[in-house]
């Protein structure tokens, strides 16, 4: 069964970096199969909104335009886990935050991250 267990947020001040992990059970990153794990994030109103991705298989990621240049997705094969460093954080990036793995249409439980001063 496919599980992700997203942590690591919490409230900074804007500026500020913050740094998301989710961990991911039921599947391999390390075997033959190449998986895209997602980073999506969604205010109350407004529907969920695509951040970044990562191929599990060779690091290939792509980001949005309003995260560019300020947030990084990683993975550790080793350990199956999927991180998105959150750096010069802006009160707009206040959020849910939610991993996915597409393939199996599983999402997290979500993060809150909160920017504000």
């Amino acid at each position: 069964q496919v599980q992700l267990v997203e942590s690591g947020g919490g409230l900074v001040q804007p500026g500020g970096s913050l740094r998301l992990s989710c961990a991911a059970s039921g599947f391999t990153f390390s075997g033959y199969v190449n998986y895209i794990m997602q980073w999506y994030r969604q205010t109350p109103g407004k529907e969920r909104e695509w951040v970044a991705s990562i191929s599990s298989k060779d690091g290939t990621t792509n980001y949005a335009d309003s995260v560019k240049g300020r947030f990084s997705i990683s993975r550790d094969k080793s350990k199956n886990m999927v991180f998105l460093q959150m750096y010069r954080l802006e009160p707009e990036d206040t959020a849910v935050y939610y991993c996915s793995a597409p393939r199996f249409g599983s999402w997290g439980q979500g993060t809150q991250v909160t920017v504000s001063s």
